[in-house]
């Protein structure tokens, strides 16, 4: 199948187990393409193991799953449509954060012109031109994670897997990235979405999926969601995940979306 043909992101009772822990169990879910997914759940649902699945970093126990048009078995036709941001991004502090993305443009065989000009580009989005020739062991958490998106990006794949993109960036940076975020989807690249941080998916996200338990609970656009959540007239993202997943209050991030202001 061409990485342009059918849904983004498909997946048939995938399931990964450790011994007689099941990390995630029977996952069948669909995603189209240009879609922002918002991938929701707390701690130890199966968001990150699930993602390392789709990206071909953890070979699932059972099941199937295509990205892009593309086996998840087979990671040299996934890779290539693919971008990752995990949690803690992969990048060298000994580099400088250009010679980083220069280094990422490089391993994905990007012509460098075409390259330098994303980069560049990007850079300037980002408010990291004056700091890219600096070596990233000084840069912030904030930076870090500006550089490691930036990575995810560069070569425009047709799937973006991103957990916790906005963790650890001030106010303006965090508007930025959700910009850039809604500026991608709009050019067809489909965004993975995994965070805490309610508001964002609200805000941002198309459809909206819940994983508890490492089952996949609930699934629909975010005011589908919303109104599940038996609470009233008042009904939050909050509301219904809380709801769905029985947790307690503690354990959900409903810090407002930052203002740039």
């Amino acid at each position: 199948m061409h990485p342009s043909d059918g849904p983004a992101i498909e997946t048939d009772s995938l399931t990964k187990r450790y011994g007689e822990t099941t990390a995630v169990a029977g996952l069948t879910m669909s995603v189209d393409r240009g879609t922002v997914y918002g991938f929701l759940g707390p701690n130890g649902a199966g968001k990150t193991t699930t993602m390392r699945m789709l990206t071909t970093l953890t070979k699932p126990t059972s099941g199937s799953a295509r990205v892009a048009g593309q086996s998840i078995t087979d990671r040299e036709a996934v890779t290539p449509h693919i971008g990752y941001l995990p949690e803690e991004p992969p990048i060298y502090d000994e580099l400088t954060g250009r010679e980083q993305l220069e280094y990422a443009a490089g391993l994905r065989d990007l012509p460098e012109d075409e390259s330098a000009e994303r980069i560049e580009s990007l850079l300037e989005r980002f408010a990291l031109l004056d700091d890219a020739d600096r070596r990233i062991e000084g840069y912030s958490k904030g930076m870090r994670q500006k550089v490691g998106v930036i990575q995810a990006v560069l070569h425009e794949p047709v799937v973006a897997f991103l957990d916790e993109p906005t963790s650890g960036l001030d106010p303006r940076a965090a508007r930025t990235m959700r910009e850039t975020i809604a500026d991608l989807a709009d050019r067809e690249m489909t965004i993975v979405l995994s965070t805490h941080i309610l508001p964002v998916v609200d805000e941002l996200a198309d459809e909206i999926g819940v994983i508890h338990d490492g089952e996949q609970v609930a699934q629909g656009d975010p005011e589908t969601l919303k109104s599940r959540a038996e609470t009233g007239e008042t009904r939050s993202l909050e509301d219904a995940f809380l709801e769905i997943t029985r947790e307690t209050p503690e354990e959900i991030d409903q810090s407002p979306v930052p203002s740039s202001e």
